[in-house]
């Protein structure tokens, strides 16, 4: 029995890998930043194999802890930067744990014996900071692949503009070690829904689902998705675990970044699928899934689907 460490693994898309990596017969180490807020990953303890499972206490800015929660790991998933849209510090609560948690993580993965694949969980913004606009020089009807440019601008959020350095710093370490033993992937989901597994209501991605259906905007970011009533990428949660699991444990993939998305919809249509009507419009392809499909072996779930299972 092979152990995957999940850095974030208590989170939105971190509590889906887990319950896939359990249900695969793999031992699951699953961090979280403070052991004593049980009720944060409590919703673990009651999954299927959970005797296989261990919760240990790790800050990604703290070496000493990366470099224990590391020890004893065949795969590692880095999945432990949140997507936030607003925090009180961006430097402290975001572009730090976001950056130099990356490059602690980098640094010390090459020093531990033992690990033969580490998958990053990066994000449509490692690819698009304009996200969900396109990016300059693209135009309606225009689609992207990870074949394309990847695309910055510091007028983007800063958490996309953090996923994106963070990217960049795992393209340049690959670069940099190309004799490295083991692989790394990088998985970039678009906009990820569906129903969370825990009643956590820290979850970003269950509160912008929770603001389309009620058309709310709690700020000018928001607004500007309904004024422009933009192309929103979907993809299911349960689809972004199938896509880490595959991309940990099929071989020779290092160094490639699957784009994770099923279809697009204005988000007039996100809206009415949320609840429980039929879409106005066609979906899109805005993001293109045919490498994620072919190489991983992924079948998307359709948007509708995915919304219909909202609940709140």
């Amino acid at each position: 029995m092979k152990t995957v460490g999940i850095i974030g693994g208590a989170g939105y898309i971190g509590s889906y890998n887990t319950q896939k990596f359990l249900a695969e017969g793999f031992r699951v180490k699953v961090s979280t930043t403070d052991i004593s807020k049980k009720e944060k990953y409590a919703h673990l303890q009651q999954l299927p194999h959970a005797e296989n499972l261990e919760i240990v206490e790790m800050d990604v800015e703290n070496k000493a802890q990366l470099e224990s929660f590391l020890k004893g790991c065949h795969i590692v998933v880095h999945g432990g930067t949140p997507f936030q849209l607003e925090v009180p510090d961006v430097q402290k609560d975001l572009l730090d744990p976001t950056i130099k948690g990356t490059e602690n993580f980098l640094e010390l993965v090459q020093k531990t014996p033992g690990i033969e694949k580490v998958v990053f969980i990066a994000s449509v913004a490692a690819m698009n900071t304009n996200f969900p606009l396109l990016p300059v020089g693209k135009a309606e009807g225009d689609s992207i692949s990870e074949a394309d440019t990847f695309y910055f601008s510091e007028e983007s959020h800063p958490y996309a503009q953090a996923k994106f350095i963070a990217n960049q710093a795992v393209d340049q370490f690959i670069a940099d070690h190309p004799n490295i033993g083991f692989e790394i992937t990088s998985v970039s989901p678009v906009g990820v829904m569906g129903m969370a597994m825990s009643a956590r209501e820290d979850s970003t991605s269950m509160g912008v689902q929770f603001l389309f259906k009620n058309k709310i905007a709690p700020n000018p970011f928001i607004q500007m998705f309904y004024d422009q009533d933009v192309y929103w990428a979907v993809v299911d949660v349960a689809d972004v675990a199938e896509s880490v699991y595959k991309a940990a444990t099929l071989k020779g993939l290092h160094g490639k970044n699957y784009l994770i998305t099923s279809e697009s919809y204005r988000v007039s249509d996100i809206t009415l699928m949320l609840n429980k009507q039929p879409a106005a419009g066609k979906p899109a392809i805005v993001y293109q899934n045919d490498l994620a499909k072919t190489e991983l072996g992924i079948n998307f779930r359709p948007a509708q689907e995915t919304l219909a299972n909202y609940s709140l």
